[in-house]
């Protein structure tokens, strides 16, 4: 005979309460895409602000400087630069509301089609070497945890201290030097054109990107590692004879993972910007180096677009980060 926890009543209110919490989250994604939007608005209206302010000329840039000032003018009106600063700031925001971003005056081609090509190359970069980081950091922060103040600990803070302190082109320079040329284990830079050969090419790439976010990594799970360690929950379960195997991966891990993953969506901007010189560095075809060729050309649509595409990727991690600590964490709630 069914018990009152069974009955129809139970499941109306199991049904109720799964409603609410769909109702709570699409309340929650709609205010969190609310106030994404006067942030990505002003990305573009900064980069748009200070594209103008830099020193040079697109259109004296790209003629060079022995053409004349007639030659200069005709270019700049067909590129429509003669017009007002409020006329073009609003063209452009119409674009962009509309999913143009415009041509490119360096490239000749259109922002939307040089980001399909570049994006997907920047993006695979970012996620491998967050895996990376993920890879190096978790072994490191558990010794670091499991004997704090041992010679593991040691190495681990003396490691971090000169990662932190050395610039991204030094450490991919090195790198290159050593894996690329010295012990030729993987391409020197470029980008291949068969699968396989781009996934070696991305690897001393990411490998760069990865160790700049090592350090903080490191220091946020071997914290919160070393307070699981001394928590009730692990003692409970050493307790209960389990492995201290089973106990590190199953409870000290699972919860460390917690900060790991909001530590790793906050540095989707150091990813971003570690792109920016690794692809120069590693000559990668991706934004970064798209980015960089448009402000050494003045291309101001170029800068723009990769500006916007960097400011809404940052936003959209950043939303996917809060979804799945609330996921790992069932204290969370998203309020």
């Amino acid at each position: 005979m069914a018990g009152p926890a069974d009955g129809p009543g139970a499941s109306t209110a199991a049904g109720s309460a799964a409603g609410s919490g769909g109702i709570r989250m699409m309340r929650w994604l709609a205010r969190r895409l609310l106030l994404a939007v006067p942030v990505v608005w002003g990305v573009i209206t900064i980069s748009f602000v200070l594209m103008r302010l830099s020193p040079g000329d697109p259109a004296r840039t790209a003629l060079g400087d022995k053409a004349s000032q007639a030659a200069v003018d005709a270019l700049r009106r067909q590129w429509g630069l003669d017009q007002s600063l409020g006329a073009q700031y609003l063209g452009y925001l119409g674009g962009v509301v509309r999913g143009d971003l415009g041509r490119s005056l360096y490239f000749r081609s259109p922002i939307s089609g040089l980001l399909e090509q570049r994006l997907p190359v920047t993006l695979a970069l970012m996620v491998l070497g967050a895996v990376i980081a993920a890879a190096i950091a978790v072994p490191l922060a558990s010794a670091g945890a499991a004997r704090s103040g041992g010679v593991a600990d040691h190495v681990t803070r003396l490691l971090n201290a000169v990662l932190q302190g050395a610039p991204a082109f030094l450490v991919g320079g090195l790198l290159l030097l050593f894996l690329g040329v010295k012990v030729p284990i993987f391409p020197a830079g470029g980008y291949p054109q068969s699968w396989g050969g781009r996934a070696l090419a991305l690897v001393l790439p990411a490998l760069t990107i990865a160790l700049g976010i090592v350090p903080l990594l490191v220091r946020g799970l071997r914290a919160a590692m070393a307070e699981s360690l001394t928590s009730e929950y692990v003692a409970f379960a050493r307790s209960k004879g389990l492995g201290e195997r089973v106990v590190r991966t199953r409870y000290v891990l699972r919860n460390a993972g917690i900060s790991g993953v909001s530590i790793l969506g906050i540095q989707v901007g150091a990813l971003a910007s570690g792109a920016l010189v690794v692809e120069q560095v590693f000559a990668i075809p991706g934004m970064g180096s798209m980015l960089m060729t448009g402000i050494l050309n003045r291309d101001y649509l170029v800068v723009q677009g990769c500006t916007f595409v960097f400011g809404l990727l940052v936003v959209v991690v950043y939303l996917l980060t809060d979804l799945a600590y609330a996921r790992l964490d069932p204290r969370a709630r998203l309020a």
